[in-house]
């Protein structure tokens, strides 16, 4: 899953550790495509290069008269990274393309459109292109890294610069890491003009470039104070022969927390592409991850779910998901949980780990007997239980005469869900 990520919230995180530490991001559930980003920069004033979004084949015709420029991009539109080495299930190759002239981009849109993306971040049967943005192709001249993250430990907004743009940044970290500066902000503050400046200067712009920088860091930080965003990640902030300052590419993450002030933003998520048992955990408040073992894993807390994980690996088993039910779980969230564990047709047996602190384990049991008897369970079920009303769960569960196998504690747990398999 590491591969996955191109976020400069876990570049901070790795490079403040020196990248000794295994580091694992918070699930943020709204992803915007780049051209819904493009959207919202435009808005907020940032430069960025012309560009239209293409949803059907007509909207492709007579583009030389709707959209001229020099040279076109188009960019398949899917949230995945390895798009310029990707492959279509047609055949066709890359799902970045650059030509010069206009009568080019409409085969190239067709090969793309209502076709799968397959690349090295997609599933593997690749993801469904429904848009295709067409933009300006500029010529860059030198690329920065620019972004800003929410960072707890400063309690605020975090820049993370970097003149080392265009290329993967986490290896600019590892391998050169005086390449990047990180500049804490006073959220009641802002960004000043001269933090914008120093910021600029730092990125390597000099004299107008300089200026223009300046102006659009903070063209960018409006944009992530307004939206609600926890990341804006430019990459690359380029310069351009002709003396211009743009952002090329962008990623921003946004706090779920805000969606009621930022409907029409959520209202652009498009929940084709989110892994469909994901989406309905999110619908039941369960914190959900699918993952490629056959051991399906029911705890409740995010440290005891990786503690789960780890010892199934340590007895030779691989997990099938991360799902935690969380502290106030109840009955109907106990089966909500069981069907997606139970959607994954890899899971061969399944774990369910709970200490009960706030979470009453008579709850659970109750929830364990009810999905198991409406879901016609068959599957191999692993019980540990521990902690508030353990012993009136384990007697509601012994009295319901369900094939389930108890254990007394995580390690003999662990040892008999990698035992049984269906």
């Amino acid at each position: 899953m590491v591969s996955t990520f191109r976020s400069a919230g876990r570049l901070y995180t790795l490079y403040k550790t020196n990248l000794t530490q295994t580091c694992y991001n918070q699930v943020r559930n709204l992803n915007l495509l780049e051209c819904q980003s493009k959207v919202l920069l435009q808005n907020y004033g940032v430069n960025v290069q012309k560009f239209m979004i293409i949803e059907n084949l007509e909207q492709a015709n007579d583009l030389d008269s709707k959209f001229k420029v020099d040279e076109y991009v188009i960019k398949a539109q899917v949230l995945a990274g390895g798009r310029g080495k990707g492959h279509f299930d047609n055949g066709f190759k890359k799902g970045v393309h650059l030509t010069k002239e206009p009568n080019q981009v409409l085969p190239i849109v067709k090969n793309m459109i209502g076709h799968k993306l397959i690349t090295k971040q997609t599933p593997k049967d690749g993801i469904l292109v429904k848009k295709v943005m067409v933009a300006e192709s500029v010529n860059i001249i030198r690329e920065t890294y620019f972004s800003i993250v929410m960072d707890r430990s400063f309690d605020g907004p975090v820049i993370i610069a970097s003149p080392a743009g265009g290329m993967d940044i986490e290896a600019v970290a590892k391998d050169t890491p005086d390449k990047i500066k990180t500049y804490p902000i006073d959220i009641m503050v802002g960004i000043t003009q001269g933090v914008a400046e120093d910021v600029a200067g730092f990125l390597g712009f000099q004299g107008d470039q300089k200026a223009k920088a300046a102006h659009e860091i903070k063209r960018l930080y409006d944009l992530f104070v307004n939206v609600d965003a926890t990341q804006v990640e430019i990459n690359p902030l380029a310069e351009t022969d002709q003396g211009e300052v743009v952002s090329v590419d962008a990623k921003i993450n946004f706090d779920d927390n805000a969606s009621f002030r930022q409907k029409a933003i959520f209202l652009m998520d498009d929940h084709s592409e989110t892994d469909q048992q994901e989406l309905k955990a999110s619908e039941h408040n369960l914190n959900y991850i699918r993952l490629d073992g056959d051991i399906g894993c029911l705890v409740n807390g995010a440290g005891l779910a990786m503690a789960t994980m780890d010892i199934i690996k340590l007895h030779g088993g691989e997990p099938a998901n991360f799902l935690d039910v969380g502290g106030g779980v109840n009955e109907n969230q106990v089966l909500a949980a069981f069907q997606i564990l139970t959607l994954d047709p890899n899971v061969k047996s399944i774990l369910v780990n709970v200490f009960g602190g706030i979470v009453n384990c008579a709850t659970i049991a109750s929830g364990i007997i009810n999905a198991t008897k409406s879901l016609g369970l068959n599957v191999p079920l692993v019980v540990r239980l521990e902690g508030t009303n353990v012993d009136a769960a384990r007697k509601l569960l012994v009295e319901s005469k369900l094939p389930i196998t108890f254990a007394e504690d995580l390690d003999e747990a662990a040892k008999k869900v990698c035992s049984v398999k269906a």
